[in-house]
């Protein structure tokens, strides 16, 4: 690949690749006309080279009214570049347009193929109706102006979605959307991330609820431990056979068996016992 020619292929910092870009001067019309009358009757490799190199600036121009998708700027161009070699060898100079107006079909065409690749809100988009529209618009339309309300009807009769759905996503195709999640390029500060998707709150994560719940079991655990050591040996064995042993929990009759009492009194004592430990925890 030429050092000319690299340019075709934006890598690396953004503007390394922007400055040649327009630095390719610009062709007359008649240079044109004779670059592209080359190309078409000798197929002059070298004349679709200068064709190609004089329009990249155009290129970047239309790339840039993509950037509300949040996909790199560089792909953009890449793609729309494709779409620039596509419509310079399709050119027919005996028209009688100049190459710019012949390739902004092609230029875009190739740019909207990537962005419904790619895009991620494609990705995600809330019904199958909707991205089958997503991924049929393109070739529905017929033009590259917006829909009149009867193409609105049909496309949107044909695809089975909502007339409203239709005309959001064309004005998505359109790039009139806002840029949602911001990707890093030669103007960002990559160590420094300014998406808003970052600042989203996860509503089903409660971080401070949890931690707060934690301190207050182990506060709790902590006041019980303690209160238990200020109860006679008697009392506490009750609590635990009563209350702690999750295994083999014991019955005021068992207790009353294993103390020689009655089990009205082990019950008087399990009560008693557990007052004090409620004071003691909340304390």
């Amino acid at each position: 690949m030429t050092k000319e020619m690299s340019v075709l292929a934006p890598v690396g910092n953004l503007d390394s690749y922007i400055r040649p870009a327009y630095a390719c001067p610009m062709l007359s019309q008649e240079e044109e006309q004779q670059l592209a009358s080359n190309l078409q009757i000798h197929d002059d490799l070298d004349a679709a080279k200068q064709l190609i190199l004089s329009h990249l600036r155009f290129v970047i121009h239309i790339a840039r009214q993509y950037s509300g998708y949040g996909l790199p700027q560089a792909d953009l161009i890449q793609e729309g570049n494709i779409g620039l070699m596509k419509a310079v060898r399709r050119f027919n100079p005996d028209v009688g347009v100049r190459l710019v107006s012949f390739a902004v079909h092609w230029v875009k065409s190739e740019i909207h193929e990537y962005v419904l690749r790619n895009w991620r809100i494609v990705k995600v988009a809330t019904t199958k109706a909707q991205r089958k529209l997503f991924f049929n618009l393109r070739k529905t339309k017929q033009r590259l102006g917006w829909f009149n309300q009867d193409e609105v009807d049909m496309v949107a009769r044909e695809l089975g979605v909502s007339v409203k759905d239709v005309r959001e996503m064309e004005s998505r195709m359109s790039a009139q959307d806002m840029a949602y999640d911001i990707y890093p390029d030669d103007e960002t500060d990559t160590h420094h991330p300014v998406s808003p998707s970052l600042y989203l709150q996860d509503k089903s994560s409660d971080f401070a609820g949890m931690i707060e719940e934690d301190n207050w079991d182990a506060q709790a655990t902590d006041h019980l431990v303690a209160a238990m050591e200020t109860l006679d040996p008697r009392s506490q064995d009750i609590i635990r056979a009563r209350w702690l042993d999750d295994d083999n929990k014991a019955t005021l009759h068992e207790l009353a068996e294993r103390y020689g009492i009655s089990a009205e009194r082990v019950r008087q004592l399990e009560n008693n016992a557990m007052k004090k430990l409620r004071s003691a925890i909340a304390l």
